[in-house]
């Protein structure tokens, strides 16, 4: 007959929990939050030390520069874009009110010339 020695490793004991409700309520949590605190702290100084070795903060700001250019350019060639198209429409209309001038004129003269007929 063969035993199964995989279903239950040597030294590990099977804890059933329901059958000892509140068994955790009693511990204490307070070293566990001491370390986590101290983890924290360790984190935190490192993370300054860092940012100031390596120039966090440079990065940041010559990034915004970057995009403050770029929207300053982008502002310009709008503007441009808005002054081309304004002379364009300015000329056309120009053209147009010469038109009606001159049909103007050339009906003022067909009516002088019926007058006088």
């Amino acid at each position: 007959m063969q035993t199964n020695v995989c279903s239950k490793p040597k030294g590990v004991q099977s804890v059933d929990v329901a059958a000892q409700p509140g068994r955790g309520i009693g511990r204490d949590i307070g070293r566990g939050e001491a370390v986590e605190h101290e983890l924290d702290a360790f984190i935190s100084k490192r993370h300054e030390q860092r940012v100031k070795t390596e120039g966090e903060r440079q990065a940041l700001e010559a990034w915004q520069e970057s995009e403050r250019q770029y929207a300053e350019r982008r502002r310009e060639e709008n503007r441009l874009a808005w002054c081309d198209y304004f002379e364009r429409l300015s000329a056309c209309l120009r053209a147009r009110a010469e038109e009606y001038d001159q049909r103007a004129q050339t009906l003022m003269e067909t009516d002088q010339a019926k007058g006088a007929a």
